[in-house]
């Protein structure tokens, strides 16, 4: 049975009602659960836990202590390509809007990575549009195979493929997998979703079971907050993750917290996303998985991210652009805004100053 089985039996409007429908003692309960369940994480993230916040934020950094010490992974996106026909209402590389397309050729791949790998990063995310027409599968693969010259750990978050696909794409350099489920809202998913090969709901749910297929040592999970409840998604968010870890226990998993932010195009967030409930979402994440690294994108700001740092951050991405070339050219037209444009030295620096080591590997592939 594949995680969408169980998905299945989950009904939305129920799941939700469960939540809000937590007590305080439910809260207490999963405060003091040695092997937090999927109930708990229910409480942990519903209105009821809201006064707890300050001692899951304290539990949440004990834990991540205890499991992680003071090490930051830091790692920075590389964008090669922003074409794409899909017309994800939300996102700037809608096929819709009038942006400057662009995919950089193989000698400027060599080019970026080069600059790039002078930092000292020695991890990498390739991200493209999804347009496979064009950011071929062979492309993706030729340009892996030149990231990999440069860096030792090169994850992807492009289109979803199948585990053929996947399997081209490990045996070109990708050692990790990031996809972004949006919503696990299927209704929802629908009209966010209105035209593209990203509408199906189904194949992209199931794209990281293939990804783990494959050989992928690690996969990288979350919804995009502001689409639907925040605690809705997450508990989804979790159970998907919790999922993955028991199915495929070698595979090292990480999950995000991306939250809306401007993007090309008109599209606002049906539901706001405070900076408490970031807080009361990663704090339950970190009580629920323990073991889970966690990402907090540069979508949020410098002060924002520096202030959640201890309560449960294992990796950031830093000198962060989200266009495509915008590491050696002037940025265009970006897939959403940055707001913590801190370069990689100064972010290195600024985690020294908090008592914190940044990393630049972890990982070397044989």
């Amino acid at each position: 049975m594949g995680f969408y089985d169980l998905w299945k039996t989950q009904d939305p409007d129920e799941t939700l009602a469960r939540i809000d429908a937590a007590t305080e003692g439910d809260v207490r309960a999963a405060l003091d659960a040695r092997r937090p369940t999927l109930d708990h994480l229910m409480a942990l993230l519903s209105p009821a836990a809201v006064p707890f916040i300050e001692e899951m934020a304290q539990k949440a950094h004990e834990l991540t202590l205890r499991h992680f010490g003071r090490q930051i992974l830091l790692f920075t996106p590389i964008y090669i390509s922003n074409h794409c026909i899909n017309q994800c209402v939300y996102c700037g590389f809608n096929a819709k809007n009038h942006i400057h397309r662009r995919q950089l050729t193989l000698e400027e791949v060599a080019f970026e990575a080069a600059t790039l790998a002078r930092t000292g990063l020695k991890h990498i995310l390739l991200l493209t549009g999804e347009a496979p027409g064009v950011a071929t599968p062979a492309y993706i693969e030729e340009s892996l195979a030149i990231l990999s010259q440069h860096f030792t750990s090169v994850g992807i978050e492009i289109y979803p493929v199948d585990e053929p696909g996947y399997v081209g794409f490990v045996k070109a350099g990708a050692d990790s997998l990031t996809v972004y489920q949006e919503t696990y809202n299927a209704e929802l998913y629908k009209t966010l979703h209105p035209a593209g090969p990203k509408r199906d709901f189904r194949f992209r749910l199931e794209s990281l079971e293939r990804g783990v297929k494959a050989k992928m040592r690690g996969i990288n999970l979350g919804g995009l907050l502001g689409l639907d409840h925040w605690r809705r998604e997450a508990f989804f968010t979790g159970m998907h993750a919790d999922w993955m870890m028991n199915t495929f226990p070698e595979v090292e998993l990480g999950l995000s917290l991306p939250r809306m932010r401007p993007h090309a195009g008109c599209y606002e967030p049906a539901h706001a996303v405070t900076d408490t409930d970031i807080v009361q979402c990663m704090t339950a994440f970190r009580l629920f998985l323990p073991r889970v690294g966690i990402t907090m994108s540069t979508r949020e700001s410098a002060e924002f991210r520096d202030n959640v740092l201890p309560l449960g951050i294992t990796r950031l991405s830093a000198g962060s652009c989200t266009s495509v070339g915008s590491h050696t050219e002037e940025e265009g037209s970006g897939q959403f805004d940055i707001s913590d444009e801190r370069s990689v030295l100064e972010m290195a620096a600024n985690l020294k100053t908090r008592g914190y080591q940044p990393v630049y590997q972890d990982w070397r592939q044989a």
